[in-house]
């Protein structure tokens, strides 16, 4: 008899565990409150690159970055697939001995990196500003367009016997089943929630908290050639998971468009969706101190979105405590869209009871609690 699967939200996240789980024979309803990909999933760079945060963050992201590689030919054009690379750089002294010292701990790992100085830096990205001292090139990281990605992942999972419904709020979750706003309880043998900053509400009789980082995003008029790699400033995860409660960082992208997606803010704890005009200065200010030629490309869109984020800057993956049929895949932060289908190979390894591909202990809900399992 097969096993059936409810999951709450079809962001990226739950579209890959939707169609993972699908892929492996269950039978998958995704519920998603509003519109497929419309979330989180919208509102991010769609950068797939891998992380040295902490050992766990880089066994999810070495993982994922290798299962989106692996199905390159599979991606549709919409998806705008572009291997550009991701180019970290070192605005001074001080940055270039930590691009030394990330090239030897990536190495020491299996992961491949090129150390650039201040010409090899200006020889691939020719709009830089002078002065800069260099940089550490990852060739294989890549870009992506995250609504079509979800898009696409749904469809497989739709292939493979998921029923998606959308325009269907779950009020709330629990183990086995799910009770949608108007009442209706759905019964399921796994119930996987997976609502970015939503998931709380959802499974309110735990103790798990997402909180909102708010980020705003800019993209350009077509200016082919312009940017070639992602570029980020090597202060980004510092910035990203500092104490300052609001803080901006270069990171600028190409798209297959031929415009330039120009970020990053945070903001934590910020619930307001709306687009403020002070972040965003900032954020552009930034981004021209590093490029300043993007001054001159009209900015034709802007918004804002939300990540979730856990205390601990890793994602919640797996089953909550005494309730084994109550699942939840969230908290991905601003690496959603690169750990999706690593979250969605763990998430149908541990429902299959399969030897997980990577530790997933360090991505327990039981980490969060006092005495929990920790790192590791």
């Amino acid at each position: 008899m097969s096993r059936s699967a409810v999951v709450v939200g079809a962001g990226i996240v739950g579209a890959a565990c939707a169609e993972a789980l699908a892929a492996d024979g269950w039978r998958v309803e995704v519920l998603e409150a509003r519109r497929p990909g419309g979330g989180a999933t919208a509102a991010g760079m769609g950068h797939i690159l891998v992380l040295d945060d902490s050992e766990a963050q880089l066994a999810l992201t070495h993982l994922s970055r290798t299962l989106w590689d692996e199905r390159r030919a599979e991606w549709p054009a919409s998806v705008e697939r572009d291997p550009c690379g991701t180019i970290w750089v070192a605005a001074d002294g001080e940055e270039m001995e930590a691009v030394h010292s990330k090239f030897d701990w990536y190495a020491s790992r299996g992961i491949r990196s090129e150390v650039l100085d201040a010409e090899g830096l200006l020889r691939h990205e020719p709009n830089l500003r002078r002065g800069l001292c260099g940089g550490l090139r990852f060739e294989e990281d890549s870009v992506v367009y995250p609504p079509a990605a979800t898009r696409h992942l749904l469809d497989r999972a739709v292939a493979h016997g998921a029923v998606i419904e959308d325009q269907a709020p779950v009020r709330r979750a629990g183990d086995g089943w799910v009770e949608l706003e108007g009442g209706v309880r759905r019964e399921a043998d796994l119930v996987l929630v997976a609502a970015g900053v939503d998931t709380p509400r959802i499974v309110a009789e735990t103790a798990l908290v997402v909180r909102h980082k708010k980020g705003h995003l800019a993209i350009t008029a077509r200016a082919p050639g312009f940017v070639r790699h992602q570029l980020i400033e090597l202060g980004y995860l510092k910035s990203a998971h500092g104490a300052d409660p609001t803080s901006v960082a270069f990171n600028v992208q190409p798209r297959a468009t031929g415009q330039v997606l120009l970020g990053s803010s945070r903001q934590m704890d910020v619930e307001d969706p709306a687009v403020e005009p002070e972040i965003l200065a900032r954020m552009t200010r930034r981004a021209f101190e590093y490029m300043p030629g993007l001054a001159d490309l009209p900015v034709v869109r802007t918004w804002a979105g939300f990540r979730p984020a856990t205390d601990d800057n890793l994602p919640v993956i797996g089953p909550l405590p005494e309730s084994p049929g109550l699942w939840v895949a969230t908290g991905h932060e601003g690496v959603g869209i690169t750990t999706s289908l690593g979250t969605a190979r763990l998430v149908a390894e541990l429902a299959d009871g399969r030897s997980p591909s990577i530790d997933p202990r360090p991505f327990a809900f039981d980490r969060l609690l006092v005495g929990g399992v920790g790192h590791g």
